[in-house]
């Protein structure tokens, strides 16, 4: 069966990419290692999983070269510092927020949909439903006008 749509992207594979993109933001987090450590480190499983690596490596190093900006632009959202969130929601917002800034190919839904998915798989019991409410405003703002505009049927 094949599941590339139309443009070409595997939506099952670019899913298999946000999880693993997580698991090195959440690894690049803790360690302290470069972008590049940690997705040579995530590299092999990934082929083995079918992921989009292309598209792993985009998210992983795009965190990594936008931090700062992610953070300051997720501020006005949170209700604490950016350092005192749960490290696996800290990654997924981080994550989310480079998609939603300087992805605009990917829709905001997608990416507030699996932003949520990862966490309810990988993080705290709750952890889920702030990231909902902290992407859900932070797109509202960013991405107002495919917010604002009416769902296709």
């Amino acid at each position: 069966m094949n599941r590339r749509r139309p443009d070409g992207i595997d939506p099952v594979a670019r899913s298999r990419a946000r999880r693993r993109a997580l698991q090195a933001v959440y690894a690049w987090q803790m360690s302290g290692s470069s972008a590049r450590e940690v997705i040579a480190q995530f590299a092999h499983e990934q082929a083995k999983e079918q992921a989009d690596l292309e598209y792993f490596e985009d998210l992983v190093r795009g965190v990594e070269t936008n931090v700062e900006a992610l953070d300051d632009a997720l501020k006005p959202f949170l209700d604490r510092d950016i350092e005192q969130v749960d490290a696996i929601e800290r990654a997924a917002l981080r994550i989310a927020a480079y998609e939603l800034r300087m992805r605009p190919d990917v829709p905001y839904r997608v990416v507030i949909n699996e932003a949520i998915e990862t966490v309810k798989r990988f993080g705290a019991e709750h952890g889920h439903t702030y990231v909902n409410g902290v992407l859900d405003h932070a797109a509202a703002e960013w991405r107002a006008t495919e917010v604002k505009a009416p769902r296709p049927r």
